[in-house]
């Protein structure tokens, strides 16, 4: 998984290089365990991956379902989704989160991940109004192996950092890492210059489900 240790505007060196790795910490937690249920190259199933694989952060974690080519929407939420457009998000498309001129990017990125050919990690910074103060995040979408009879999945985790102030917030996109998933190794292909991740999660760990 890629990380950036940067400089920033609370602290810089060593002390801002513990911060952001905390505030990594659910991103890393969930692509290991992500990666701890693949063998020999392949996907984890839907079936293999376990809640219980990823308590400390499932207030973070969301399932994603393909709808249509481009598009997708929430299957489980954990709270901070909910928080961020101030309602339930399940059934929601995945894209409510981002400002419209992110949308389209996020769709041509969403293919490959349901082709089961890579992995995505997105920096995020959101819009900023009266009463929305500066808000940032980073997004991470892993697939799952396709079954024939049944949508594309999709696993992730959104961490943020900021007041989130008035509801809904959407996110612009300030930077995305496609990795090519391959049985040996993986290819990194940035498609954007990279901005600074500055992301930290909140600590109600409540999972929401929409349906298995």
């Amino acid at each position: 998984m890629l990380t950036f240790f940067g400089k920033g505007p609370h602290g810089k060196g060593a002390d801002r290089a513990s911060a952001v790795a905390e505030l990594l910490a659910p991103l890393q937690q969930v692509r290991g365990y992500w990666e701890a249920l693949r063998t020999q190259g392949g996907l984890p199933r839907r079936g293999q991956v376990d809640p219980r694989g990823m308590a400390d952060c499932l207030d973070k974690v969301f399932l994603i379902e393909q709808i249509a080519p481009g598009l997708a929407r929430f299957r489980l939420a954990g709270m901070v989704l909910n928080d961020l457009l101030g309602m339930d998000v399940r059934g929601m498309p995945l894209s409510s989160l981002f400002e419209p001129v992110a949308r389209a990017r996020i769709g041509d990125a969403l293919d490959q991940v349901f082709a089961a050919s890579a992995s995505l990690d997105i920096w995020l910074e959101a819009e900023r109004s009266l009463g929305r103060p500066a808000l940032s995040g980073r997004m991470l979408l892993l697939p799952l192996a396709p079954v024939a009879t049944e949508p594309r999945l999709a696993l992730g985790c959104l961490v943020t950092e900021g007041a989130l102030g008035r509801q809904p917030r959407r996110f612009a996109i300030s930077g995305l890492v496609r990795e090519v998933l391959a049985e040996t190794g993986a290819q990194v292909m940035p498609d954007a210059p990279l901005a600074p991740p500055r992301s930290s999660g909140r600590p109600d760990l409540r999972l929401v489900h929409s349906r298995d």
